[in-house]
């Protein structure tokens, strides 16, 4: 919500004619619900887009029974990338990666979207760490998350960059929240780095190898590398239907490309947007179809994962 009403107004600006841009919220399921609405009802005709995110990706890439849109049918003018934190409930007294023991002896709570939901990587790092969280699952949003984790009903909570930058810093700095690791960024050459808006902590992949005193590896870390640049490289993205006259298509690509460039976009973008470098126009439409042809034998493991650890049946 926050991303779509920052670049809303922009788009206003940019866009030929300085159309009104208006943001229709439409709860449940993690954004399938809104994704299935767009997907059967906007017209072809350029004056509606939907903006995605990675609750929205992931069931896609699994194949989730609930979903009936298809990202083959949409094309992307503007993608966002974004990082997230994990972070925990100072009664455990954990600082880092070498109190993993003690937290490893807890039976910790996350409130969750849903097993398919953006949390999936997450998910998926605390059973690599051979943690004991028990997810209680129907969030309906992240920011739904923290709150059960500040009201004490959860003890372990993840968010994303903006979320964490605007919401959980104040935790922190209140010794209410120990950040644990970021998720990091995954570069160019497939390998995890730092994440430049917390270059300060360890990523997941440094948080696990000083924990265990070995680098992550096997189908499990394949499998959250891949969730990671299907749904934090590019996080939130704008589509439009494929079939919308192309010059539409055209004009959204270049206002996303003015409004990314602008001499100012940095401050303005500021701790919502963070420091990422957005994608645009055609660029941002072949990372999306790149992001989401995921190895079978990866969605395979995921598959199975799911079933196995949460019921969770594709």
């Amino acid at each position: 919500d926050v991303w779509a009403r920052f670049f809303a107004p922009q788009f206003s600006e940019h866009l030929p004619g300085h159309p009104n841009v208006v943001v229709l919220n439409v709860p449940g399921g993690g954004s399938i619900t809104g994704a299935n609405q767009f997907y059967n009802r906007a017209r072809p005709s350029g004056l509606e887009i939907l903006g995605t995110s990675a609750s929205t990706q992931y069931p896609a890439i699994l194949g989730d029974p609930r979903v009936r849109y298809d990202y083959a049918d949409w094309t992307a003018v503007l993608a966002s990338p974004t990082g997230g934190v994990v972070y925990v409930n100072p009664d455990y007294g954990v600082s880092g990666p070498a109190d993993i023991e003690a937290l490893r002896g807890e039976e910790i709570r996350f409130a969750s979207q849903g097993a398919t939901s953006l949390e999936m990587p997450v998910l998926l790092a605390f059973k690599m760490l051979g943690l004991n969280v028990k997810p209680v699952f129907g969030m309906e949003s992240r920011g739904a998350g923290r709150l059960a984790f500040e009201r004490g009903e959860a003890g372990i909570d993840f968010q994303t960059s903006s979320a964490y930058l605007s919401s959980v810093k104040p935790l922190v700095d209140g010794g209410k929240a120990v950040p644990l690791f970021s998720l990091g960024v995954v570069g160019a050459d497939g390998e995890v780095q730092r994440d430049p808006s917390f270059s300060d902590l360890p990523t997941f992949v440094e948080f696990y190898e000083a924990a265990t005193g070995e680098a992550p590896s096997g189908q499990a870390f394949e499998a959250c590398t891949a969730l990671m640049l299907a749904g934090f490289s590019l996080q939130k993205m704008v589509v439009l239907p494929k079939d919308a006259p192309a010059d539409a298509i055209e004009a959204y690509g270049v206002a996303a490309e003015e409004i990314v460039n602008a001499p100012d976009f940095r401050e303005r973008a500021g701790e919502e947007i963070g420091v990422y470098d957005q994608l645009v126009g055609p660029e941002a439409d072949a990372a999306l179809t790149e992001a989401l042809q995921i190895d079978p034998a990866i969605r395979d493991f995921l598959i199975n994962w799911l079933a196995e650890d949460y019921d969770v049946r594709i």
